[in-house]
């Protein structure tokens, strides 16, 4: 089937009217130079590939640190439809048993997936072996040191499953357990206090990734650049940037954008079970969480995650001043290389999987496609 006349938006020319063709489950042609007679006419609708968010906690009252199947198909089919055509659940820092249970959860879903909802393309494990300091919303009761071995049993339990793995790298044992995860897997500095040698030292191991920029680790200083220069000036590294408008200010995101260029950010929503939800009191990690207006606290006043969806974030990213083409880049195709399905994931292109979205000009109303066909 042939869609003519769309505003369609690829990583290699950004946006363009023309053509494409879904056969099957993935794109076939795409921008052709003629037009086929039968042909589903757009109307110069904006088309983007589905989005991919590879750091969401949970959404519509279900966790991924719960193992519980029904919740995290109610996640996967809310995403579906707010067009988030892939995700990589993430789990938090909570005992290792618990994290078993919950990954193994995730690969029978995996393998299993239900119609309409979100392709489960992977796990991003994001604790224990964090900072006390730089904890955040994590349960330091849970955190732990460093342990390759631990990981690997993990590792084992989804069958491979994990894509981000994150760590600070000030731990003991930090450099060397990159050195080893790095070959199973992508390894994320995240939730540190690391100063810029701790860090370089990180990147140099392996590490190619920074779980939320600016959130949980130290600001930069021009003589303490930290993680986020030694981040920054290094190529292989894409950051995370959580674009709701609360985490991170506009300017701070605008700064991101221009410091680290359009082809290394990592656009995630780092949404809570309380997002799509109304108002009230939920959990994560086993500490309460209250949402008022649109944030989520801990107890003490913390802010935790997010409770806005990574397609709103995208719309607020461009609200922001980010250009179009780049914040939809940042939503689809970046996350998509930062866990090795570049050109499978993320992109409208020949052979990769036809997930798309149809939109208004102003992003307000979509139509979401997923294997070609209409949720």
């Amino acid at each position: 089937m042939f869609y003519k006349n769309a505003r369609i938006y690829t990583p290699d020319k950004g946006f363009c009217l023309g053509t494409f063709e879904v056969s099957k489950d993935v794109f076939g042609a795409v921008l052709p130079s003629q037009t086929p007679k039968r042909a589903i006419d757009l109307n110069g609708a904006t088309v983007i590939p589905g989005l991919v968010d590879v750091h969401i906690h949970g959404a519509a009252g279900g966790d991924f640190s719960d193992g519980d199947p029904e919740a995290l198909q109610h996640m996967a089919a809310y995403l579906a439809k707010e067009g988030v055509t892939s995700f990589v659940p993430t789990s938090m820092t909570i005992p290792y048993e618990n994290l078993e249970k919950a990954f193994t959860v995730g690969k029978a879903f995996h393998d299993h997936a239900p119609k309409n909802c979100a392709r489960l393309v992977g796990i991003h494990m994001e604790g224990p072996f964090f900072s006390e300091k730089k904890k955040g919303a994590q349960n330091s009761a849970y955190l732990r040191l460093p342990d390759f071995t631990a990981f690997q049993k993990l590792y084992a339990s989804c069958d491979g499953l994990i894509r981000i793995v994150d760590i600070a790298p000030e731990l003991p044992g930090a450099a060397d357990f990159t050195r080893q995860a790095q070959k199973l897997c992508t390894v994320s500095v995240a939730h540190t206090d690391a100063d810029y040698e701790n860090a370089r030292q990180m990147f140099a191991a392996g590490a190619t990734h920074v779980t939320h920029l600016f959130n949980a680790m130290p600001a930069f200083h021009h003589r303490e650049p930290g993680v986020i220069g030694a981040a920054c000036e290094n190529p292989m590294v894409r950051a995370e940037l959580i674009c709701d408008g609360l985490h991170v200010h506009p300017s701070a995101v605008r700064l991101a954008f221009a410091a680290f260029g359009a082809n290394r950010i990592v656009m995630v929503s780092d949404a809570l079970r309380c997002c799509g939800m109304e108002d009230g009191e939920y959990i994560l990690g086993a500490q309460k969480i209250q949402l008022k207006d649109g944030i989520a606290r801990l107890s003490d006043g913390t802010i935790a995650g997010s409770s806005t969806n990574l397609f709103d974030a995208m719309r607020k990213a461009i609200g922001m001043g980010i250009p179009e083409a780049d914040a939809v880049r940042a939503a689809t195709y970046n996350p998509a290389c930062a866990i090795g399905m570049g050109g499978r994931l993320g992109c409208i292109t020949p052979g990769a999987k036809a997930d798309f979205i149809i939109c208004r000009p102003d992003y307000t109303g979509k139509r979401v496609f997923l294997n070609g066909k209409e949720i």
